[in-house]
């Protein structure tokens, strides 16, 4: 587990509220973080969702012609909706109908972390690079009310089965910090533990907002 410096199992019991406030990072907004937001909003955690990338990009007919659209002008049903005049047996079978038709009912658009002012306590992203992009934009939003935010990275490939994966270990993961009763002082053991549980490797650094 990398423990960075101040840069200014299964389900378990559904609880109805929570005191943390989470938010999960992706590139895109579509996959791994929709997929964790979901799990963790039935199991009634304060969980918002991102993407990272200058762009919303899905897999396209072939590999060097992705469907592309901007963050902020288009909903998860414009999209849906485009894809499905498109080529429906395609993206039937490649599973980003089904997809999309999950994130629709979840929240409106995709939405990128750089443009988001909201503050958490917890910020989760599924690869070294989001996690990076992260870190870049919290220092550039700067330090003002000097609240503190762990930002804690899974490396999670982007595929169904991985992002299914990715929404049962944050779900762990988050009941166990939700349970902590001083944060600060408990989160670096209960990272190394479930580290050891889970034989995943663990990035966490501190920020401030």
């Amino acid at each position: 587990m990398k423990r960075g410096a101040d840069s200014d199992g299964d389900d378990g019991p559904k609880r109805s509220s929570k005191s943390l406030s989470f938010a999960v990072v992706c590139s895109s907004n579509q996959n791994r973080s929709m997929e964790v937001h979901n799990v963790m909003s039935q199991h009634g955690f304060r969980i918002r969702s991102f993407g990272t990338g200058q762009t919303v990009r899905l897999p396209g007919p072939a590999l060097d012609k992705p469907n592309v659209y901007e963050f902020g002008n288009h909903t998860y049903d414009d999209i849906y909706k485009d894809l499905l005049a498109k080529d429906q047996n395609l993206y039937t079978q490649n599973g980003l109908l089904t997809m999309l038709d999950r994130n629709r009912k979840i929240k409106e658009r995709p939405e990128r972390f750089q443009d988001s002012k909201e503050q958490f306590d917890i910020i989760y992203t599924v690869e070294s690079r989001v996690f990076d992009q992260a870190l870049q934009a919290l220092s550039e939003r700067g330090s003002t009310t000097n609240a503190p935010v762990h930002v804690i990275n899974l490396d999670i490939k982007d595929n169904h089965e991985q992002a299914l994966r990715a929404g049962k270990d944050f779900l762990e993961l988050s009941f166990r910090l939700e349970a902590c009763e001083d944060l600060e002082d408990e989160i670096e053991a209960v990272l190394q533990k479930f580290e050891a549980d889970t034989k995943q490797t663990v990035l966490h650094t501190l920020c401030h907002y």
